[in-house]
């Protein structure tokens, strides 16, 4: 096994040993930081079977007491390594320090929340005619499939993973290449665990996407757990369709802030600069358009670009940092053609972004950007487009704001921000998203469910009705008024 793999392949609690490997790199440097394990559909099914096993045969999905003392374990683990694994987490991601040391508390609060629900996960009975007792029961759905991908590492893959273990399911995860070097510090503490039976959680790192496509397509899968793309996921919906396995999917969004005219323009500015630049706008919830009351459009454009420069693009160790890098030097390069197209076809190029003079050779840094624009057909105000960019779009009154905002295939998120509570309340409720922020944005935990409408996804994840995505609901009904008596078809009474 080579000195210098920083990630491995784990089925069960057994780690595996293997002559492919991939390398990963640091993408605030280019540098090169190790080498991954990397597997392929051969060690997947492997996987899977150990999966299956430890479902069908050991006690875990009946065990809601050990379930718990594994996630309580595990988030004390992580959380006693939770320096190393931020720092892992900024050399693989690219994002500041402080970020990763923000998500890595909030994935440790989430195990904890999870291990909290994994003793309370009822279903509910009645008497639906005397003697006659109908019970519903939340089973485990089986093996889940859990496809992480590399913004938020942690908490995206705990608010699967997490849920999964609570409920009774087996897992097996496959972590983004470009964070599995990380995936391995969050996980580790689990993996570890003496108590975690064989088989119960896998990990299959892997360069391509055979281990992807294999837990999909497996008839032994019952549940595949995605973030990413709009269009991946409509691949796994298509490849999943023949198992007709539960999904859960969260595809990304066309994020609109509605600014009011009695907004505080100058004080909420450096806040939706922020909330456009997380994860260097690498975030499926991250701001991609403000839509501004014309009367205080000018304004807005100026606040937001003022705002947008003073961000400070660094290394993310670096303690001064705001913003780090894309996750590489090929997704920046991408994301740097698809804005220059925009700048041709925009009404007015507020804030043209840069690569910094100053930057490392195979570094990803890409400074914002801002146009305005008021068509709201425009492809670059409807497509999701993974990076710093904005658009700032002006509307005349409350119902083109709210038109504005719902004219998109896409409903995952969007704030509000306004000074009035029946607007705030009227516009939210009108909006067709899955979560809408009253002045702020990106306000996310764990006990609060996060998902989309439309094309942005199915299924919830965070909260309690994440616990649905791994669950089966099964009735059992006996007529218990006459011993072995029973009825046949329908009874109405």
């Amino acid at each position: 096994m080579p000195a210098d793999l920083l990630a491995h392949a784990w089925i069960g609690r057994r780690m595996l040993a293997g002559s492919r490997t991939f390398a990963t790199v640091n993408p605030a440097t280019g540098e090169l930081l190790g080498r991954v394990a990397d597997t392929g559909a051969e060690q997947t099914q492997a996987a899977i079977q150990a999966a299956r096993r430890c479902f069908d045969q050991s006690e875990w999905a009946q065990s809601p007491r050990l379930r718990q003392d594994v996630l309580l374990a595990w988030a004390a683990g992580l959380e006693a390594a939770a320096e190393d694994a931020a720092r892992w987490l900024t050399l693989t991601n690219g994002k500041p320090l402080a970020a990763a040391r923000g998500e890595i508390a909030a994935a440790v609060s989430e195990i904890r929340y999870y291990a909290g629900l994994a003793r309370h996960n009822p279903g509910h009975a009645m008497e639906v005619a005397p003697g006659e007792l109908s019970v519903m029961l939340r089973e485990p759905a089986g093996v889940a499939g859990i496809i992480v991908p590399w913004n938020a590492p942690a908490v995206l893959l705990i608010r699967s993973l997490a849920p999964a273990i609570a409920a009774g399911c087996t897992s097996v995860v496959k972590p983004a290449p470009q964070t599995a070097a990380f995936t391995e510090h969050c996980l580790r503490p689990l993996l570890e665990l003496p108590q975690l039976p064989e088989g119960a959680v896998s990990v299959l790192p892997e360069s391509g996407h055979a281990v992807a496509q294999a837990l999909v397509e497996s008839p032994d899968v019952d549940v595949i757990s995605f973030t990413g793309s709009n269009e991946v996921g409509q691949a796994i919906m298509a490849a999943a369709a023949p198992t007709m396995k539960k999904l859960s999917l969260e595809l990304g969004g066309k994020n609109c802030c509605l600014v009011l005219e009695d907004a505080d323009v100058a004080a909420i500015a450096p806040r939706l600069a922020a909330a456009a630049t997380i994860i260097s706008g690498q975030q499926c919830t991250a701001a991609r358009r403000v839509l501004v009351h014309e009367s205080r459009f000018e304004e807005a454009k100026a606040a937001l670009a003022a705002a947008l420069v003073a961000i400070r693009v660094g290394n993310g160790l670096d303690p001064a940092t705001q913003m780090g890098p894309l996750i590489g030097a090929d997704a920046r390069d991408r994301v740097k053609q698809r804005i220059d197209a925009v700048f041709d076809t925009a009404d007015e190029v507020v804030l043209r972004h840069e690569v910094p003079d100053a930057a490392p050779q195979g570094s990803a840094f890409l400074t914002p950007s801002l146009v305005a624009h008021h068509d709201p057909k425009a492809d670059f105000c409807q497509e999701e487009i993974f990076g710093p960019m904005l658009v700032i779009e002006p509307f005349a009154d409350e119902a083109e704001a709210v038109a504005k905002a719902n004219d998109t295939v896409y409903g995952l998120s969007a704030s509000v921000w306004t000074n009035r509570g029946d607007a705030a309340w009227r516009v939210a409720r009108a909006l067709r998203d899955g979560t809408v922020w009253i002045n702020d944005h990106n306000k996310l935990f764990a006990e609060a469910e996060t998902g989309g409408y439309r094309r942005s996804g199915l299924g919830r994840l965070h909260g309690f009705d994440a616990l649905l995505d791994f669950c089966e609901l099964k009735h059992v009904y006996q007529n218990v008024g006459v011993v072995g008596a029973g009825t046949s078809g329908d009874n109405p009474r």
